[in-house]
């Protein structure tokens, strides 16, 4: 059974995050987390574009990645807000293009920034972290 990481942010709120192998199988287990913190914050409208956005940034670190896992972390900056980040030992930071009609790849980075509020990376010193963000309404 897989450690699912809790703990409390600056916003009061968990954040949730699991190390997984860099295998395409484990975009299902990011989809899960992903699924588990939207549902615990109910904030249950981000969750499919969520579960989209994280399957490209683990398939991305799958395919670029140096080390046998990565990270995936759920956050919730704000009060509608959920970032979604997957960190990997790669220093190569994503650039998006656009790619052409007959390629089969260089599409994961398209689809992200047009789910998300805003996504980007950040270098760290072993690697990086890539990040998006979706934003939502708060249940009364």
């Amino acid at each position: 059974m897989p450690h699912i990481a809790t703990r409390a942010r600056p916003t009061g709120h968990p954040g949730y995050s699991e190390t997984l192998p860099r295998r395409g199988e484990s975009a299902a287990a990011a989809r899960r987390l992903l699924r588990t913190a939207c549902a615990a914050w109910e904030l249950d409208d981000l969750a499919e574009d969520g579960a989209l956005i994280v399957s490209e940034l683990v398939a991305n670190a799958v395919r670029h990645a140096r080390r046998e896992c990565i990270r995936v972390v759920v956050d919730r900056p704000g009060a509608a807000c959920i970032r979604i980040g997957v960190v990997d030992f790669c220093k190569v930071l994503p650039v998006g293009g656009t790619p052409g009609s007959e390629e089969e790849c260089g599409r994961g980075l398209v689809l992200v920034a047009a789910l998300a509020g805003c996504w980007g990376a950040d270098p760290l010193p072993w690697g990086k972290r890539v990040w998006a963000e979706l934003y939502g309404t708060v249940r009364a």
